[in-house]
């Protein structure tokens, strides 16, 4: 039995993303994921909850920065939605919510990853964007000056 073709046209997304700014992110890519299905994994937080109604949500564990055993459990359980789920595309802009998704993603489900480094970076490499920018099939930057940070990189200016 193969697996479907896949298009952009009938990709299934997966948007991990911790809540607060990297949720306005991925809002803000609305465009992109709108006419896809998708499901979120986020922060079970007041603006994550209603930023994101009647979205499919799950809610991940957190804290995540420097917080090695809610990573542990969160391999876990993009482990147990990317199984369950079967995206295509995984996009994010982090934070480290994204590593177990890149990484399980990328080594076991077959999904294309994108990767959007935070507005906030002009000169610096964000510890999730320096692991995520070695699994990523697309890598975007939002400011010129991080394509000499990221290089392979592509500027698609700010996002907000």
């Amino acid at each position: 039995m193969s697996k479907k073709a896949v298009t952009f046209e009938n990709a299934k997304i997966c948007i991990p993303t911790s809540s607060g700014g990297h949720l306005t992110h991925m809002l803000n890519l609305k465009p992109f994921w709108e006419s896809h299905e998708r499901f979120w994994v986020t922060f079970n937080k007041t603006d994550a909850v209603s930023r994101l109604e009647g979205e499919k949500k799950y809610w991940c564990y957190f804290p995540t920065n420097g917080n090695f055993f809610n990573l542990f459990r969160n391999f876990f359980l993009a482990w147990r939605m990317l199984k369950k789920e079967k995206p295509d595309i995984i996009i994010s802009s982090g934070a480290a919510i994204a590593i177990p998704f890149f990484w399980l993603g990328k080594r076991f489900f077959n999904c294309k990853c994108i990767y959007v480094e935070v507005y906030d970076r002009i000169d610096k490499p964000t510890k999730t964007g320096k692991f995520c920018k070695k699994l990523a099939d697309k890598f975007f930057v939002q400011w010129e000056s991080m394509l000499d940070v990221y290089p392979g990189s592509e500027y698609i200016g700010e996002m907000f």
